[in-house]
């Protein structure tokens, strides 16, 4: 599986508070259907999704149900009023003045046959059209980011002016962007932070969709991260209103993750790494070393990457039309020039070198990762470790090296049980630990 990107988790490690919510667009699905005739799904695929709830769940009341389905109480009790006509279900008893329902012998049988065909028993579905419409509204090139908006994304990170504004360019396109440079630089901390700037904004994102009585499942929770309370008060509830999502990929990824996935057990499908990531950000970590060769996955992206629009194939070879509205963030430790060629390198719009950092910015890293951890140190550490990783190694500072040097004098204070302190000798000592030994 893909390695799915959790911003909780990303704002508990670094302390980040929560973004504040923008003020609500009047485009999404805002209004709460009431009648069966204001669904954009055939009424036969409510009814069946019916039958089969009752038929895996028991007796519900008609509340009950409509929770299950996400549809207003009028609806629910349209949909029982027109299964109970077909002998299908049947009133079994009250709650209050509220109906139990539950299917008869002859829906227990339509059930028993509507579940070989599909194993789909969950949220009631909204059309492809309206899901293409909806993230279309939605896309991420439509989003505003001003340098304020990248400074306070970043304000835990060291980073220069320059490569903020690179960052805040790289958002507005709404397209591309290439993060390259060497191994522990912050690429892939950096990618994920692009996406906390657009996460700032809530978008609307359907539990599944329907395509020529197909579902396809969409909704994640642990990409779509909720947000109720900044939702209007009386909306669809097929659809859930979460911060624009991000998805990570790793070395993992291969070409059968970029398509539908059917079960054929429960056979339903689940929308692809890039459908979940729809109208927020898809960052390809390490690329080049997927299981998909770059080449691959260039043939696979062109017409998205410059057209918006992905092709997704069902089971029997129908394709379908899905929005590519994302902000694809490819992170290499490669030279994109190496690794893909011009005609591809030319539709990824932004590229970004992440390099070494200045002696000033090692420094404050240095501080900010001993603050952070509660680690003291002597005030000529840093630059001891500085003179260490120049002289010594010939290398270039990477900013990397504070956080897993004072990483290594944790542990070992830990081991010996007294409280973490940088000196000459604990340094000595996370340097022999960490870095390959070099040439005499």
């Amino acid at each position: 599986m893909a390695t799915l990107l959790s911003m909780q988790d990303f704002e508990r490690e670094f302390g980040i508070a929560p973004p504040q919510p923008k003020p609500l667009t009047e485009s999404g699905p805002a209004h709460k259907p009431r009648r069966l005739a204001d669904l954009d799904v055939r009424q036969a695929i409510l009814e069946d999704l019916v039958v089969k709830i009752l038929y895996l769940a028991g007796a519900l009341s008609t509340v009950e149900l409509s929770d299950r389905i996400r549809l207003s109480y009028e609806v629910t009790d349209e949909l029982f009023c027109k299964l109970r006509s077909q002998l299908l279900v049947q009133v079994n008893g009250m709650v209050g003045n509220v109906p139990q329902i539950a299917v008869t012998a002859q829906g227990r049988t339509r059930a028993s046959e509507l579940l070989q065909q599909s194993q789909y028993a969950g949220v009631a579905p909204v059309s492809l059209e309206s899901y293409v419409a909806q993230i279309r509204m939605q896309s991420v090139q439509k989003v505003e980011v001003h340098p304020a908006d990248v400074r306070r994304a970043f304000n835990h990170l060291v980073v220069d002016e320059a490569t903020l504004d690179q960052f805040g360019t790289a958002l507005n396109s709404g397209s591309s962007v290439f993060l390259y440079g060497p191994a522990g630089t912050g690429k892939t901390t950096f990618a994920e932070v692009l996406s906390r700037v657009l996460a700032e904004d809530e978008v609307w994102i359907p539990h599944a969709i329907e395509v020529d009585g197909q579902i396809i499942t969409v909704y994640d929770p642990s990409i779509h991260l909720e947000t109720p309370e900044a939702a209007p008060a009386n909306y669809d509830m097929r659809w859930s209103y979460c911060r624009r999502p991000a998805v990570l990929v790793g070395g993992e990824l291969t070409a059968e993750m970029l398509d539908m996935q059917f079960n054929p057990i429960s056979r339903f499908y689940v929308s692809p790494v890039q459908m979940k990531a729809n109208n927020g950000v898809f960052i390809i970590d390490d690329f080049g070393r997927q299981r998909i060769r770059p080449d691959e996955l260039l043939n696979r992206w062109i017409v998205p990457l410059d057209r918006r629009i992905d092709f997704l194939t069902l089971v029997g070879g129908k394709k379908i039309e899905i929005p590519f509205e994302m902000l694809v963030v490819f992170a290499s430790n490669t030279n994109p020039s190496d690794l893909v060629d011009p005609a591809f390198l030319r539709r990824i719009q932004t590229k970004i070198k992440i390099g070494a950092v200045s002696d000033e910015q090692f420094s404050e890293i240095f501080r900010r990762v001993a603050h952070d951890k509660r680690v003291s140190y002597d005030p000529d550490i840093p630059a001891d470790l500085i003179n260490f990783i120049r002289t010594s190694l010939g290398q270039e500072l990477r900013s990397c090296y504070p956080r897993d040097i004072v990483n290594q004098v944790c542990w070992a204070a830990r081991y010996e049980g007294r409280q973490p302190h940088v000196d000459h000798v604990s340094l000595r000592r996370a340097i022999e630990a960490y870095f390959p030994p070099t040439a005499d």
